[in-house]
């Protein structure tokens, strides 16, 4: 580990401290007056119970730490030229960021009607918390934010990865006492590890301890200052602390250690970058312990306030019916002098007023925190030329996943500095290891002589690899959100840890897209599901968990795609598609292991852009002169389903050549959804077109069968919709043994045809029960041999061109 000296910060003069002291006043009037007031923003009159909101719903236990932190951090952007963003984990925190944001000009840019006048402080104030306005988070309303902190949890990681592939960039991250007790942030905290000085920026963390959450005490802020410090080192950081309640005093140590922080990240930067040698340093960070609700009432009917968790949301309420508290509100507010700080119009003094940055220097108007005005196209290669060559339909087999990583091998080649792939030390397990060829595994820590056979480990890497989806999905999602590219990967069982993150991004974007005009347009949060649940015979029933998309489905469907390419050349269509994209969270569900390919390249393409098709060569009911109607619809969606759909049609076809079957499959699972619901939904013409108006569908699902009768649940005749899925029946299994035991399989597929086709029905007999006996010599050959029988191991479409219909 390196350390870089750092000179020592000047102290305040007595004039810079009073300035810097009198703009945090001016903040914390705001940030008091947008929590409680809707009317006489300058207390022109004696405030009366129609002024209050009627709602108190702000939250002023972080607010000024907050907006503390932020204004010394516009003093260093103004001495240094800093470009610098900032992040608010505390919950509910917007007071503290909103009333920096509205003083330097930004807001009122944005929001005219949000003018640096009485008037517009007005309706500043009164839009907070209100319904119909902003809410009292960091929302994607608010200028500057890229972290909302609506969950807990995400606020470094988000930072961390904002300053991936982005030298010049320093982002200063708040992180609440609460918040750093969430497991995601807890495991934040080694993104330390990953940042390369040369060609990354730095995160500048600030620890705030105020001592509590919304009932009970903190765990940071109840243990010494010795363990305190021991942990942060032990993160490899250098902790400084910054710790007191007088303004004055709190003013000029902080001014001093952020000063002497941002000057060990450009030592420490500077010094790898012309030495070329990108040693891992001990990153400076800083631990503020103010008082929960600094500088708000010492205490409210004979409870303590300032300093305790009753100062976590709002310290006074009942305005309405207290004209004691009232009485205290107004008093609160002109502690701040406020008519030192404002002109009679409401406008901050021309003095303060300067001690703002000006321009995109701003961190509320900085470009890097509205990522869409920074990103730039993907250089693409032509995915075509990685075609698998298919001479007939389901006779080659290959790892759909590892024509992917060829895909993004050239796809990190021509984007050096734009894409990253992020996923939990699965890149090479989930068959991605060809990116290895143009780029490492970003690695800071210990590095041994036996990683050359092997590791992969570098520290000018763009793979993340990390024990922690939720810091690769903060990462990536950090990146994304300052204009940039890429794709998280991880096993599809274990998607679920970041279930509630997903939920948070996807309402992230939602408002963006739908309620924020001058956010811009980001690059989409592309998301691979591989080591899927019907390849889990070693793994067990632990790693069998298809339930990820069901919570996707929930979400906005202004935001969210869902695709189950079958094969690999339909995966490689899909995901040129989603790189591509934009302001969507685009989920893949493919599997890793050798599979039957089924599309040549041209076939795959008009698959895929169509989302659902007929596959011709699978069905029988269009061979004539006059197409039939058919008797049954074979439908599937999903590797595995398809292949076993298929084999049941095989059969169907070899033991009734009378019937006629139509074979259909999806790979947009949102086309199933009525197009009033989706925009990828079919209407209902298309959607009877496809699979009849009536007919029986053996619908053969990869995930859970239910929920394809929900995004069904508006066609017409429900009944005839037969759906097989994973039932939650397995352990170690070989595949087609868990496939039967779900009843997914080939033979239980032709059995729910003889069941639903009248006219089959006791004529089938036979039929029906050898696939009976069939399932039982599969399951006790599994048993016995600890494998599949060879003709089901090594099954292909046994039909040749149009041999199907004859």
């Amino acid at each position: 580990m390196i350390m870089v000296s750092s000179p020592q910060a000047k102290p305040l003069s007595d004039e810079a401290l009073r300035k810097i002291d009198a703009y945090w006043r001016a903040c914390h009037y705001l940030a008091v007056g947008m929590i409680y007031l809707r009317e006489n923003p300058l207390l022109k009159e004696p405030l009366k119970p129609e002024h209050v909101k009627h709602r108190l719903l702000g939250h002023w236990g972080a607010s000024p730490a907050l907006s503390f932190t932020y204004i010394h951090c516009n003093r260093l952007i103004k001495q240094y030229d800093l470009d610098m963003i900032f992040m608010a984990g505390p919950g509910h925190g917007a007071p503290g960021v909103l009333g920096p944001v509205y003083l330097e000009g930004t807001y009122s840019e944005i929001y005219p009607d949000k003018s640096l006048d009485e008037r517009g402080m007005g309706k500043f104030f009164k839009q907070f918390s209100f319904p119909g306005h902003i809410g009292s988070h960091v929302t994607p309303e608010t200028p500057g934010s890229i972290h909302e902190g609506g969950e807990l949890g995400y606020s470094l990681s988000h930072a961390y990865g904002s300053i991936l592939d982005n030298p010049d960039l320093i982002t200063c991250c708040v992180v609440g006492d609460g918040e750093a007790e969430t497991g995601p942030l807890a495991t934040a905290w080694h993104s330390n590890k990953f940042i390369n000085p040369i060609r990354d920026g730095a995160v500048l963390p600030v620890l705030n301890l105020n001592g509590y959450k919304i009932a009970n005490p903190t765990i940071l802020a109840r243990i010494s200052h010795e363990e305190l410090e021991a942990l942060f080192r032990g993160y490899g950081y250098t902790p400084y602390i910054v710790e007191g309640s007088d303004p004055a005093e709190m003013h000029q140590k902080m001014a001093a250690t952020m000063e002497l922080c941002i000057n060990e990240i450009r030592g420490i930067q500077q010094e790898c970058r012309n030495s070329g040698n990108p040693v891992r340093p001990r990153w400076p960070m800083i631990i503020l312990r103010t008082p929960k609700g600094w500088t708000g009432p010492q205490e409210v009917d004979g409870h303590k306030v300032e300093g305790f968790w009753r100062a976590h949301q709002v310290p006074m309420g009942g305005m309405h019916s207290n004209p004691e508290h009232l009485r205290r509100l107004g008093e609160w507010m002109k502690s701040y002098r406020p008519e030192e700080l404002f002109d009679e119009n409401g406008t901050l003094i021309p003095e303060l007023q300067e001690l703002a940055p000006t321009g995109n220097r701003r961190m509320s108007a900085n470009p890097q925190a509205n990522g869409g005005l920074l990103r730039r196209e993907l250089t693409m290669p032509d995915f075509r030329q990685y075609a698998i060559e298919i001479p007939e339909p389901g006779t080659v087999k290959f790892e759909n996943t590892k024509v992917l990583g060829f895909l993004m091998r050239d796809i990190m080649r021509d984007n050096p500095n734009n894409f990253r792939l992020m996923g939990p030390d699965e890149t090479a397990s989930n068959r991605l290891q060809a990116v290895y060829e143009v780029t490492k595994k970003a690695w800071m820590a210990d590095f041994y002589e036996e990683d050359l056979d092997g590791s992969e480990l570098s520290p000018d890497g763009r793979v993340m690899e990390m024990l922690s989806e939720h810091t690769l999905q903060g990462w990536l999602e950090g990146y994304l959100l300052t204009g940039r590219h890429g794709l998280f990967h991880t096993y599809e069982a274990f998607a679920h840890v970041v279930d509630s993150m997903f939920n948070q991004h996807a309402k992230w974007l939602d408002i963006c897209k739908n309620h924020v005009p001058w956010r811009r347009s980001v690059s989409s949060l592309n998301i691979l599901l591989s080591s899927l649940v019907w390849r889990q015979d070693h793994n067990g029933f632990s790693h069998q968990d298809p339930g990820y998309v069901d919570l996707v489905t929930n979400k906005s469907p202004d935001v969210v795609r869902v695709y189950f390419p079958p094969d690999a050349n339909c995966l490689l269509s899909v995901a040129d598609h989603c790189f591509r994209s934009v302001d969507y969270i685009n989920v893949i569900v493919s599997d890793k292991q050798n599979h039957l390919q089924f599309l040549p390249m041209d076939a795959a393409i008009q698959h895929c852009t169509k989302g659902i098709g007929i596959w011709d060569w699978a069905s029988n009911d269009d061979c004539g002169t006059e197409p039939d109607i058919p008797d049954v619809v074979m439908a599937s969606c999903g590797d595995i389903p398809t292949m076993e759909s298929l084999a049941a049609t095989a059969i169907l076809r070899e033991e009734f050549p009378y019937l006629k079957v139509r074979f259909v499959n999806v790979v947009d699972l949102f086309k199933l959804v009525s197009e009033g619901e989706h925009p990828h939904g079919l209407n209902d013409w298309d959607f009877n077109s496809l699979f009849t108006p009536d007919k029986p569908v053996i619908f053969n699902f990869h995930g859970y069968p239910w929920l394809i009768h929900k995004l069904v649940y508006r066609r017409a005749n429900q009944e005839r919709i037969h759906v097989r899925g994973y039932k939650e029946e397995g352990n170690i299994n070989t595949p087609l043994e868990l496939a039967i035991r779900n009843q997914i399989d080939r033979f239980n597929l032709v059995i729910d045809v003889i069941d639903r086709v009248p006219k089959l029905g006791s004529a089938a007999a036979h039929v029906k029960e050898r696939m009976k006996n069939r399932i039982i010599e599969c399951l006790t050959y599994a048993f016995e041999q600890g494998t599949d029988i060879e003709e089901v191991t090594n099954w292909q479409w046994p039909y040749k061109g149009n041999d199907f219909c004859r």
